[in-house]
């Protein structure tokens, strides 16, 4: 029997997320979920939802993967003249959103983008798999190719050219997302769900506020 598409729901039921237990800085928040997201076995963790805008303002968006977060923000790794990268050279800001649907969980966070230093992209890039270093070098991301084989015999140059020891290339690298809101949403029962936003008010302090769901 079809399965209408507007019939498809579930009632979130799991956890509530109070004021008296959201800690008053928003990383620290995040640690507290991002350490329960770990632990309760979800795939692909740290998988994020990337959105940036094109030269025409038009949204665009894609998953990628979170490699590391401090309070200075989120780092995640890419080839700066891939769309993304050329979105964000015109525009530098983007949002980043984590879905947990294991623990009816989101986190939203909004912010500046920059590239992270050239020793922090060299480090992350050498403790990669060989495999990953080359298709740094591989793949002119995002550009048309007429066939997989074009790019797989570039691969099998590459590989000749540099061996197991290719230098990480100018053109791939990190960026960091300097966080200036924070929104973590909780499912709730009926829809009504929890919302917290933090907002940064200054270098330092943040405005948490509740919303409606």
């Amino acid at each position: 029997m079809k399965r209408e598409i507007a019939d498809i729901r579930r009632d979130y039921m799991l956890k509530s997320l109070d004021e008296a237990d959201a800690l008053l800085h928003p990383i620290d928040q995040f640690t507290i979920w991002w350490n329960e997201a770990v632990t309760s076995d979800i795939d692909e963790v740290n998988a994020f939802t990337l959105a940036t805008i094109d030269t025409q303002g038009m949204p665009d968006a894609r998953i990628v993967l979170l490699k590391s977060y401090d309070e200075d923000g989120f780092v995640f790794f890419t080839n700066y003249n891939s769309q993304k990268g050329a979105q964000l050279a015109a525009n530098p800001k983007a949002c980043m959103v984590f879905f947990w649907k294991e623990l009816e969980r989101q986190v939203r966070i909004q912010g500046a983008v920059q590239k992270i230093d050239a020793a922090a992209s060299d480090a992350y890039y050498h403790s990669r798999p060989l495999g990953s270093r080359i298709g740094a070098w591989a793949s002119n991301q995002s550009a048309i190719i007429n066939d997989r084989t074009i790019l797989e015999h570039r691969v099998n140059e590459l590989m000749q050219q540099f061996g197991d020891h290719p230098p990480r290339p100018e053109h791939w690298g990190g960026y960091i997302i300097q966080p200036q809101v924070i929104e973590f949403w909780q499912g709730r029962s009926s829809r009504l769900h929890d919302r917290l936003r933090y907002t940064l008010t200054n270098q330092t302090d943040w405005l948490r506020e509740r919303l409606s769901p």
